[in-house]
């Protein structure tokens, strides 16, 4: 079996959730575990083209590889627990495909994904989006160049370096969604909010039909404070892909931006029913959610739920505070 060669490992972050990165795979093997996974056609066929598979968290995409031969892709080195593995087609045959993962300690967890065909499109009229299936086969060999020296700098924590060549290759084919989506997330990760709210723009322009630039500008306009507009780009990727805890976990945290509390504790439920554990500060909005609309036993269900889910989370002494004033 031929492996994807990006290493992930998991940390904590500063919500006590797991936060995956890219890496060198820990010299101590035993106590994490991996994700071993294909992806096939409907009815089981072997797929012929390289797929992108995101691996996410609480924090959104957090890491990627993409599929090689016979549709077999790995992630090694992850901290045992729940995560959820997505595969987009980057086109519109086939329909974006999430699947939570329980990872275990030691051994690695092994998952089929079939791919599930979308409803024949409409023909196309003179003004409509072209797909990326259909410019695919027209991106230069120079981006494509430029695009996979992006993937290794990213996977080495070369961010500067990966967004140089992410930007080469847009230079290069500007109609290129996945590394404007993968810029992205890079500059997202620098704090570069206004930067990377104009590529994921663009992308969505290209590519109306694609989940993940809809996801990742939901995220950029969430951290901006920008309810409205995420609401609305969260909403879409809800519609794309509605088995998206990270669409769900963003969406319930943009509509309690704007005090539509009902959506909001809609979303963060489904956030938390769909990723488990590794979502639990779904629990911890929720909390907060109920406190502003003064739930008070309602707050305390959530954050005690909060804490047996995440019990070494970085802010438990804070949520046990929280707790005994609200008792």
């Amino acid at each position: 079996m031929l492996t994807v060669s990006l290493y992930c490992y998991g940390q904590e972050s500063n919500d006590g959730t797991p936060r995956i990165e890219t890496g060198r795979l820990p010299a101590d093997r035993t106590s994490r575990g991996s994700i071993r996974g294909r992806i096939v056609l409907p009815g089981g066929r072997f797929i012929d083209q390289s797929l992108k598979v995101t691996l996410l968290t609480v924090n959104g995409p957090q890491g990627w590889a993409y599929t090689e031969n016979q549709g077999w892709f790995e992630f090694v080195g992850l901290t045992p627990g729940n995560y959820e593995v997505q595969v987009e087609t980057s086109g519109v045959e086939y329909q974006v495909v999430s699947q939570p993962v329980q990872v275990f300690r030691g051994a690695p967890s092994i998952i089929t994904i079939a791919l599930n065909e979308k409803a024949v499109p409409k023909p196309k009229t003179a003004n409509s989006v072209v797909s990326v299936t259909e410019l695919s086969a027209s991106i230069p060999k120079a981006a494509r160049k430029e695009f996979l020296l992006a993937s290794n700098a990213a996977r080495d924590h070369k961010t500067d370096e990966a967004i140089a060549h992410l930007r080469k290759a847009i230079a290069i084919y500007p109609a290129f969604v996945m590394a404007r989506s993968d810029l992205g997330v890079q500059l997202l990760s620098q704090g570069k909010l206004d930067e990377a709210e104009e590529e994921l723009v663009e992308a969505v322009k290209i590519d109306a039909a694609a989940f993940n630039p809809r996801l990742n500008l939901g995220i950029v306009l969430v951290e901006k404070h920008e309810f409205a507009q995420a609401v609305e780009q969260l909403s879409r990727a809800i519609a794309l892909n509605p088995e998206s805890a990270s669409a769900h976990l963003y969406g319930g945290l943009a509509y309690a931006g704007l005090a539509e509390y009902d959506e909001a504790e809609k979303h963060l439920k489904a956030a938390y029913a769909i990723g488990g554990s590794s979502f639990s500060v779904a629990l911890f909005h929720l909390g907060q959610l109920y406190i502003s609309k003064g739930e008070r036993e309602a707050a305390l269900k959530s954050l005690q739920e909060y804490l047996r889910a995440a019990p070494d989370a970085p802010n438990a002494r804070q949520v046990e505070k929280l707790i005994a004033m609200l008792r």
